[in-house]
């Protein structure tokens, strides 16, 4: 590749991807988009047993891991590059949210918790698969980050600092990769209706829903629909970007 070219991703349906949470909220949203195009993709989750509405096995390779883990991430990248072939497609969505206290009364096992998913998580997966997009030429990595890592969240310090690692490590990788074909993007949603609300209080829903200047909480297809386009074709001039997507909170 020169640095005037744009990495090759022909086709999606001679695509494969790799979708972490991929089983429930967000990620399942976006591995049924992915199947829609028709990509091959292997959803990954911690939680090996795929809640009612998931994608039958046999359309979607299921893989167990914690992505906190690097063994464990060492594994689901061999299982998926022996069952597909390749990834061609990175797509790091797990996370948690953690508590909402303040600061000063965080606890320091949450904190360890947050990070060791949100920042740490992703980056053990991005390190694992680099090297196969490397090797075949290129590829896309789309992180997903939050407006807490834009703005900050009052009462959810740990998680803002993940998500705010996460496009600070989104920005570092798309420099290093470029020249290997290699598209390293984020997108950072609002507030989203997804599971991730049970462990928030209504007050804290509230207080972020009223942030909003649309005033409705972002919704999984918006989300499934930016990572397909960024993941996709079309978007052939663009790494290291943060996608918006928070309702006109952040116009930046």
């Amino acid at each position: 590749m020169t640095k005037s070219g744009p990495p090759s991703i022909p086709d999606m349906q001679k695509r494969t991807a790799v979708v972490t949470g991929g089983t429930r909220g967000i990620g399942l949203g976006i591995v049924r988009k992915f199947m829609g195009q028709g990509c091959r993709v292997a959803a990954w989750d911690i939680d090996p047993t795929p809640p009612e509405g998931s994608p039958d096995t046999d359309q979607v390779f299921q893989v167990q891991v914690d992505i906190a883990d690097h063994s464990s991430v060492k594994t689901a990248v061999s299982k998926t590059v022996e069952e597909l072939g390749g990834i061609d497609i990175l797509v790091n969505n797990a996370g948690v949210s953690g508590p909402t206290v303040p600061a000063w009364e965080y606890p320091l096992e949450e904190w360890d918790r947050v990070l060791s998913v949100d920042l740490k998580g992703v980056f053990l997966c991005c390190r694992e698969v680099i090297p196969h997009m490397r090797a075949a030429g290129g590829g896309r990595i789309i992180n997903v980050s939050s407006i807490a890592g834009k703005e900050g969240n009052a009462l959810a310090v740990a998680y803002s600092a993940a998500k705010a690692g996460v496009i600070g490590l989104t920005k570092g990788m798309a420099k290093e990769l470029i020249e290997d074909g290699i598209f390293v993007n984020c997108v950072t949603p609002a507030m989203t209706e997804t599971g991730l609300l049970d462990e928030m209080t209504d007050e804290y829903i509230s207080m972020v829903k009223a942030k909003i200047p649309m005033g409705r909480l972002c919704r999984i297809p918006e989300i499934a629909d930016m990572v397909a386009w960024i993941a996709g074709p079309e978007c052939t001039f663009t790494t290291g970007a943060v996608f918006d997507l928070s309702g006109g909170r952040a116009t930046y």
